[in-house]
């Protein structure tokens, strides 16, 4: 994902409390009594009073602080009998609470089926999901992600796939802390069968710009004309439908989109076929091909009346698409022209063949951020960095983003989309590779622009101003907390990792590491991983093509610029006279 331009992090301040004012207090003449030059004086019997009260307040502190704390502990998992029996009262948490999903489950497909309702005053879609779940570990419960929809209830339904028999329900729990809803079972569920949990829900076309949100566009003419889309990174597709809506936790998704006649639907796969919606006239269903396993955060679609334009054949043997408005679609050519060409050379860098059978790119009216890396469905934001600004009207500067965004984006569908961070203390493995590759792809497309040489002064020089900051923070730093993750959308991830990135590409050679990728997006295609695991890769083949000594790895190497922040300085003192230099290397965390 590339960042909005000039994004600002917004501090909430909390009102202040009304506080008792000093008229209140001085209501009682026989109380309390304020004077210009000695202070507060009050009665014996006020005093009194006051102090029994106090001591009252203390008391009444101390029971609840036991009974919720008491009330906690239990809801937590550790219930009073079982600290009794351990000799000891219960305890504070010394973590913070785990928000992560129940491993005994395991996505291995969703089927969903959405009617959004993209109208005035009736901005809601009604949707259905059947999510198909492993079981690789006994559990009485299916956990669930939702939030911001209405779950009915009386829909719910889980059957075990594997005898054809319903599993019966003891009722419903919503942990709205941690976003989960909570299917409680009468019986645990099987290892190694498959279980199939159907929900019906209501969501609602907000404009937040996250989940399956509404937007607009004028035409020419001043005609508002509303659509729907969807943003789900980094924890927003739970918005959009119930899932298991962890990076990791991959799965197929078969999409079935309606809509009315008069717009067209896309998704991340090609439509199979599209029939009439048989209850309401003027609707029709899109049924989607079933997609490769992919991420939650991954999954896009939108229904819209934008115009499409396609790619010259032969450009490159994937179906590319662009869309925008209609009044815009004219200016898409830059990125009709230049998107297959990277795409190309990327499946020649990267040794792997696109998976999907087809690449579309939106140009959005109202987007969070600059642009989104959905697989087979790449969302920009219309006005800023949007793939269709007109080539004859911005100034090179401006062309030279919409490239690089352009690139960026694509190579995600490799380094983020085939193989994604199992969690998000690995983001920099997406947006570092994603960063360094773009300098690779816009120059492929535009080598007069020089990128190599302007990523020196423009990333590698720039973000070592940030990284000597205090306030820097290691490339892999861990997450918590979903609210944590937008927070590591920043210089660190982007630039420093790209700019490590690209030592490794000199240290290594550039034909050691192509081919150490290429192993790696083999074995750990459709898969989770984090950076231990690209280390591995690139040490078997930087030891095989005798680029890295045998007696080190690239871990001991790159663990030292991924877990801590700052960077080595090294000074050289030069001796004239003896014809030396002695090199002295001191962190720049010591030179703050």
């Amino acid at each position: 994902m590339v960042p909005a331009d000039g994004a600002v992090l917004r501090r909430r301040v909390r009102a202040p409390q009304a506080m008792t004012s000093r008229e209140e207090l001085a209501m009682d003449p026989h109380s309390v009594t304020f004077t210009k030059n000695s202070g507060v004086f009050v009665t014996r019997r006020c005093g009194l009073l006051l102090l029994l009260l106090f001591a009252g307040a203390l008391l009444i502190t101390g029971l609840l602080v036991r009974h919720f704390h008491g009330t906690s502990c239990q809801q937590d998992g550790a219930s009073a009998a079982d600290s009794a029996a351990a000799g000891a009262g219960p305890t504070l948490p010394t973590k913070p609470r785990d928000v992560r999903l129940p491993r005994h489950l395991a996505p291995e497909g969703y089927k969903i089926r959405l009617l959004p309702f993209i109208e005035e005053g009736n901005f809601t879609f009604n949707g259905e999901v059947t999510a198909t779940l492993r079981a690789d570990a006994p559990g009485k419960n299916v956990t669930l992600h939702v939030n911001e929809m209405i779950v009915l209830n009386d829909s719910v339904t889980v059957k075990d796939a594997t005898t054809g028999k319903m599993v019966g329900m003891a009722g419903y729990k919503y942990d709205t802390d941690r976003e989960f809803f909570i299917i409680l079972l009468e019986r645990s569920v099987e290892v190694g069968h498959k279980y199939e949990v159907y929900v019906k829900y209501i969501g609602s076309l907000t404009d937040k710009l996250a989940g399956f949100y509404r937007s607009s566009y004028k035409t020419p003419e001043g005609e508002k004309r509303w659509i729907a889309v969807t943003q789900f990174q980094p924890t927003d597709a739970r918005k959009a439908f119930p899932c298991l809506d962890e990076p990791a936790l991959k799965a197929t998704f078969q999409i079935t989109l309606g809509r009315r006649k008069t717009m067209t639907s896309i998704s991340n796969m090609p439509i199979k076929m599209t029939e009439p919606h048989k209850e309401m006239a003027g609707y029709e269903w899109d049924i989607y091909e079933k997609s490769v396993p992919m991420s939650t955060y991954l999954v896009a679609f939108a229904v819209t009346d934008f115009a499409v334009r396609e790619s010259d054949p032969g450009l490159s043997n994937t179906l590319f698409r662009v869309w925008a408005r209609p009044a815009a679609i004219q200016q898409a050519e830059y990125a009709r022209r230049i998107g297959p060409v990277i795409l190309e050379y990327y499946e020649e860098f990267f040794k792997t063949v696109f998976p999907l059978p087809k690449q579309d790119m939106a140009a959005l009216p109202d987007f969070s951020a600059g642009a989104m890396e959905n697989w087979g469905l790449i969302t920009y934001r219309w006005g800023d960095c949007s793939a269709v600004r007109p080539e004859s009207s911005h100034s090179a500067s401006n062309k030279q983003r919409v490239a690089v965004v352009v690139a960026h984006e694509l190579a995600h569908q490799w380094f983020g989309n085939l193989v994604t961070p199992g969690w998000w203390t690995d983001l920099w493995l997406n947006e570092g590779f994603a960063s360094y590759v773009e300098v690779l792809g816009t120059h492929k497309v535009e080598p007069s622009w020089r990128m190599l040489d302007q990523m020196v002064t423009r990333v590698v020089q720039s973000v070592m101003t940030t990284d000597a900051l205090k306030s820097s923070h290691p490339i892999s730093i861990p997450v918590q907390h979903p609210d944590e993750i937008g927070q590591i959308f920043d210089s660190i991830s982007y630039s420093k990792g790209s700019s490590i990135i690209r030592m490794m590409d000199h240290v290594l050679t550039r034909a050691t590491l192509q081919d150490a990728l290429a192993n790696y997006l083999k074995a750990m295609k459709y898969q989770a991983a984090d950076q231990d695991d690209l280390w591995r890769f690139l040490t078997e083949e930087a030891h095989r093509d005798g680029t890295l000594p045998a007696d080190i790895t690239v871990k001991q190497i790159m663990d030292t610029w991924t877990l801590q922040m700052g960077f080595p300085v090294v000074t050289v003192h030069r001796d004239y006279d003896s014809r030396s230099a002695r090199l002295v290397q001191a962190s720049s965390a010591s030179l703050r």
